[in-house]
């Protein structure tokens, strides 16, 4: 039987969500740039799940951008900020998505800005005194910092990080691409000016996200070469993933307190079994305080053994699917940059697990049956 935890790379397409696809795979196939009746169907097709998804993030609708995901909507607040907005200084943190870090230190390479690096503590929580710190000294700054880390389930208080922002005239962008489904968002209580989602995250298509741009910015197109997304974004639309992401987080949010209720049940018993079978196991980041740990990851620390570098290989064998890390660097020899910034002993084998609403207490059982084998401990 093969076991999948590994959420927070991707989880399964809803039933739901390709039953709301299929006839814009099939039927209504028109561009929805056309004038004629077939372009029409597709067009407001799109601006009906525009509509969906601004109000359950209590957003506009005109402050909705499609992409291809995350990283794209991510790039594009960010370069925005500083081609067309004028901002020069940057603050991130060195535990942010790729996505982020990436931009920011090309733009900082380009002599564009300056970045600053805000402190985190050992288990990862961003410093706020620093971050005030560092907006008092630089006000009018861009803050990016992530709503959850994707490797080890961190949550940022992004809802005090928007007040500090608003407090020193800083422009706040947070990746809630790990958050965006799995918890509520108001664009109008939280102060925040770019947010992010990807269909990917909750049970939606890959390939299709969004930006939330606050509608007092204005920035240029991130991709030229076509007036869709009301100028913002050249290129035909994809038109059933953008169906499938507004029906997946309209999904999302109408099952959203069973959801967190089974996932968080779930990841706390794999800490109690964990912790139970296997002598000196340690969890990475917040894992054990709920309120400040995204309930869908769990990132555990083993113990040393001769066949630590085995531990990944060796899950995958037996048919449970796993991550070292973000899916996104699979295949780097570097290891986490996550667990590097937060001083976790990288001699030590950690593994991401992440969890959905198909997790089952009967799947950790097994998970932790096969664990124990190979630490040889009697489960």
């Amino acid at each position: 039987m093969a076991i999948y935890l590994d959420n927070a790379a991707t989880t399964a397409l809803d039933p739901e969500v390709l039953e709301a696809m299929l006839p814009l795979m099939k039927e209504h196939f028109g561009n929805p740039s056309s004038i004629h009746a077939m372009g029409r169907k597709t067009r407001t097709a799109i601006e009906n799940s525009r509509k969906t998804i601004a109000k359950l993030i209590n957003a506009e609708p005109g402050e909705i951008f499609f992409t291809s995901g995350g990283t794209e909507a991510d790039n594009t607040a960010i370069n925005g900020c500083v081609y067309d907005l004028g901002i020069t200084h940057a603050i991130t943190s060195k535990i942010e998505h790729h996505a982020v870090l990436h931009t920011l230190e090309n733009l900082e390479k380009k002599g564009l800005i300056k970045l600053s690096i805000v402190n985190t503590t050992d288990n990862g929580l961003i410093d706020l005194k620093h971050l005030e710190e560092l907006l008092a000294n630089n006000p009018r700054s861009l803050v990016s910092l992530m709503h959850a880390n994707n490797e080890i389930g961190n949550l940022l208080p992004i809802d005090e990080v928007g007040e500090l922002c608003s407090k020193y005239n800083a422009i706040f962008h947070s990746d809630t691409v790990q958050t965006m489904g799995h918890y509520t968002h108001d664009v109008k209580s939280t102060k925040i000016q770019f947010l992010v989602g990807a269909a990917h995250k909750f049970h939606g298509p890959k390939g299709i996200g969004f930006l939330y741009i606050n509608h007092q910015l204005k920035i240029s197109p991130f991709i030229h070469g076509g007036s869709q997304e009301r100028n913002m974004r050249g290129g035909t639309e994809n038109v059933y993933g953008i169906v499938g992401l507004a029906k997946a987080l309209e999904i999302a949010y109408r099952d959203i307190d069973a959801h967190q209720n089974h996932v968080q049940s779930v990841k706390n018993y794999m800490i109690e079994r964990l912790q139970q079978t296997i002598p000196g196991v340690e969890f990475n980041g917040t894992a054990t305080t709920p309120e400040k740990s995204l309930y869908t990851v769990l990132n555990v620390l083993f113990p040393t053994t001769p066949n630590a570098e085995m531990l990944l290989f060796n899950l995958d064998i037996a048919g449970i699917f796993v991550s070292a890390g973000s899916a996104c660097t699979s295949g780097s020899n570097q290891g986490s940059h996550v667990l590097r910034g937060i001083g976790t002993n990288m001699e030590r084998p950690s593994i991401r697990f992440s969890f959905s609403r198909y997790s089952t207490i009967a799947e950790i059982d097994a998970v932790v049956e096969k664990l124990a084998q190979m630490f040889l401990v009697v489960a």
